[in-house]
């Protein structure tokens, strides 16, 4: 399983790039207020769920208002930091660590146990989802969104990120 998250997390990677480099070609969308609280959450829930697996407290509050906060070019920087950091969390990750029990923090309702692996998952799954609204408010915005299904990604030969 460590080998197809290294492949989830490749493409999540890749294809935030792409969707930075097609924001960055209309820049009138880095200033759209529907597109940039998506991409704002996309990062922030990224970075908490490396934060829970990672075993840090997170204080989703309080990483809410970091995030609203942060200018466009220092949210891409954030961005491409953290894609590095859980690279280097699934080189350390072993197989055995991903039955592991992880809990989440802002869930206020019951829920069943969530394991490693199923938070690991959760989070390009996520991402992939808020790329599909952005993709969607860009065009919308007169802009070309990139083509960034884990498939195409797969058929390029698992292209690195280009984020400009």
């Amino acid at each position: 399983m460590i080998e197809y998250l290294k492949d989830l997390y490749g493409h999540q990677e890749w294809a935030d790039g792409e969707h930075w480099k097609a924001f960055e070609a209309l820049p009138a969308s880095l200033n759209d207020p529907a597109l940039t609280k998506r991409l704002r959450h996309i990062h922030l829930v990224q970075r908490s769920y490396l934060s829970i697996c990672s075993g840090e407290k997170v204080n989703i509050r309080e990483a809410l208002v970091q995030f609203e906060r942060l200018p466009m070019p220092e949210l891409k920087q954030r961005a491409m930091t953290y894609h590095s950091e859980i690279a280097s969390f699934l080189e350390r990750c072993s197989e055995s660590a991903l039955g592991e029990l992880v809990t989440i923090p802002w869930r206020k309702e019951p829920t069943p146990p969530l394991t490693l692996l199923n938070a690991l998952t959760q989070t390009p799954m996520h991402s992939h989802y808020h790329r599909g609204q952005n993709a969607t408010r860009l065009r919308e915005l007169g802009g070309e969104p990139p083509m960034t299904d884990f498939i195409v990604w797969i058929w390029k030969g698992r292209p690195t990120p280009a984020w400009s």
